[in-house]
């Protein structure tokens, strides 16, 4: 079985992008600011990225990375790497996927770009949505991806929030106390518009973890239903009429019965970076033999001194030296 895996990156630093993204933007970000600059900032995660998957996923054939003409710093080395691993990696430029969308470019929305990775030439029917914070940390077999050509949604059903009485109250509270706030698209809520919009009465809630996904599946639904796909990624910036792909994905594969559920997010999170907790989390990692995902969200924002707990718990399983970055 013939498997990619695809990652969606972007370098914030890039002062091409910086300006690129300001003009498109009433509210310019502050790039000073970590606050208002966190949902762009990394610290070469990436390349943790793609070196877990070279590592753990040895059945994978071809890496791609697609960005906005961007090229992280050590690509030629971790294509080096690659290559002596027996797989090719790519960049994908977002002028390749939205070759037949380009006045929808530049874009600047996650949930655009990674709605069209379907497009990229020559990606293989099955293949893994990695994003840049998300990585394999022990080894994986293709049946952690896909079992007799069933993807594997690892997820639990879930009622929609507007069907929970607690959920409900508590979300109405928020927006009248803060608007702002109210008007973020959140990840589930995402998740519950892709369910409505095939009809189900409930989703599949998932967590940060790679997304296997069948090219066919997708093909087939967008040439059936265009106005879908054009109306999905015309924004710029997230929009709350917006639905995510791996999840619409998903939820194809469950109204045709091809798809394996899978309970276990076999996942730790992080997603604040307290030194005891996070310790913990890494300590709580190597017990339990069932996890092989890590997703370190905004890593950007953890003190030095976590990031140096951190990357050096990942220079030993990656053999790697990522703590001399710091």
């Amino acid at each position: 079985m013939k498997i990619d895996a695809v990652i969606t990156w972007v370098d914030s630093s890039d002062s091409v992008w910086r300006n690129k993204i300001n003009q498109f933007l009433e509210k310019k970000i502050d790039w000073t600011n970590k606050k208002d600059s966190t949902r762009y900032n990394s610290i070469n995660e990436v390349d943790i990225t793609i070196l877990s998957i070279l590592k753990f996923a040895t059945f994978v054939k071809n890496i791609f990375l697609v960005t906005d003409n961007q090229q992280p710093k050590n690509f030629t080395k971790l294509q080096e790497i690659a290559k002596e691993n027996g797989v090719a990696l790519k960049l994908i430029d977002h002028s390749v996927i939205f070759r037949d969308y380009k006045t929808y470019l530049p874009t600047f929305n996650s949930c655009s770009i990674i709605t069209m990775l379907y497009q990229i030439p020559n990606l293989s029917d099955k293949f893994i949505i990695f994003n840049d914070d998300t990585f394999l940390m022990r080894k994986t077999e293709i049946s952690d991806f896909f079992i007799q050509e069933k993807p594997i949604i690892r997820g639990r059903w879930d009622s929609f929030y507007e069907d929970k009485f607690f959920r409900k109250i508590f979300t109405q509270v928020k927006g009248l106390i803060k608007k702002e706030e109210a008007k973020k698209v959140g990840y589930k809520l995402a998740q519950q518009k892709s369910a409505k919009l095939l009809g189900f009465k409930k989703y599949i809630r998932r967590d940060h973890t790679p997304v296997p996904v069948r090219r066919s599946t997708l093909i087939k639904y967008f040439d059936e239903n265009p106005e879908f796909l054009d109306n999905n990624i015309k924004h710029r910036f997230r929009d709350n009429s917006q639905f995510i792909i791996s999840s619409l994905s998903n939820h194809l594969e469950v109204l045709r019965n091809t798809y394996v559920l899978e309970k276990n997010f076999n996942l730790v999170y992080f997603q604040s970076y307290n030194y005891w907790k996070t310790l913990f989390k890494l300590w709580y990692f190597d017990r339990v033999k069932s996890k092989k995902f890590v997703c370190f969200q905004s890593l950007e924002l953890a003190p030095k001194r976590v990031l140096r707990e951190i990357f050096t718990w990942v220079d030993c399983k990656l053999q790697t030296n990522f703590n001399d970055a710091i």
